[in-house]
């Protein structure tokens, strides 16, 4: 792709760097660079617009959590005339989920892009995910709908979205161990304990008890995470069981 000699006179090699790199991820040229830059910018960063508003991706986060939504919904409409409302919202709910963003800005290596005060390897993992979001919002605002549809079906639809695969795809394996649990009748309890350990991050532990037995243990950074992979563990020690229920 040509760009013209004159550019990024008035602006940085760096500038030029993102404005080439982003343009790249997109597939085409953005109009605002700056709406971009926003979209990469961490609130660590404490920035503010000349009218002392925060300056930080969370408000592009959240619209382009609605782009996403809408267009996603839009394409499970006209590709499963079958499906239901409950059918279409579980659909959609595997495809935004938050650990398929997460994948989606890992792929993409969105993270390089942060501008922040925080050492990047302190980011949690949904960093990926917000800014991936953060970055459909900017679209949206750039280049409008068609633009923003174009770079989901590109980006998303395209390679990942197999509704074969989905239907089979787990959202919450802490969801399916407490249903089978509830049918079977069986009491349930997850154990939260703070977990340090040698780890400059907080840790948490989880034991999943089913009846009087302990039936997996798991530790994370955050208490919901713990749950959910000792939850994912313990599907995977009683799946036999739990699939002939």
């Amino acid at each position: 792709m040509n760009f013209p000699s004159n550019l990024f006179n008035s602006h940085s090699k760096e500038d030029g760097n993102f404005f080439l790199g982003i343009t790249k991820i997109l597939g085409f040229k953005p109009k605002n660079i700056k709406i971009f830059k926003k979209a990469f910018l961490h609130r660590s960063a404490n920035r503010k617009d000349k009218d002392g508003n925060p300056m930080n991706y969370e408000r592009l986060e959240f619209l382009g959590d609605s782009m996403l939504g809408t267009i996603i919904s839009r394409h499970l409409y006209n590709e499963v005339p079958e499906g239901d409302e409950g059918y279409l919202t579980k659909m959609r709910s595997k495809i935004v989920s938050r650990e398929h963003l997460n994948e989606l800005g890992k792929d993409l290596n969105l993270i390089r892009y942060v501008e922040s005060r925080i050492p990047k390897s302190h980011f949690g993992e949904n960093i990926h995910g917000n800014v991936f979001e953060a970055l459909v919002g900017a679209i949206y605002l750039d280049r409008g709908y068609k633009y923003c549809e174009k770079f989901i079906n590109e980006r998303v639809i395209g390679p990942y979205v197999d509704i074969e695969q989905l239907e089979g795809k787990v959202i919450s394996y802490k969801s399916l161990v407490i249903e089978w649990c509830q049918k079977q009748k069986k009491s349930f309890n997850y154990n939260v304990y703070e977990d340090t350990g040698n780890d400059s991050l907080k840790h948490f532990a989880v034991k999943l008890s089913i009846g009087d037995s302990v039936v997996a243990k798991a530790r994370a950074t955050s208490k919901k995470k713990a749950e959910e992979r000792a939850s994912k563990r313990a599907y995977f020690a009683l799946q036999d069981r739990m699939d002939k229920a």
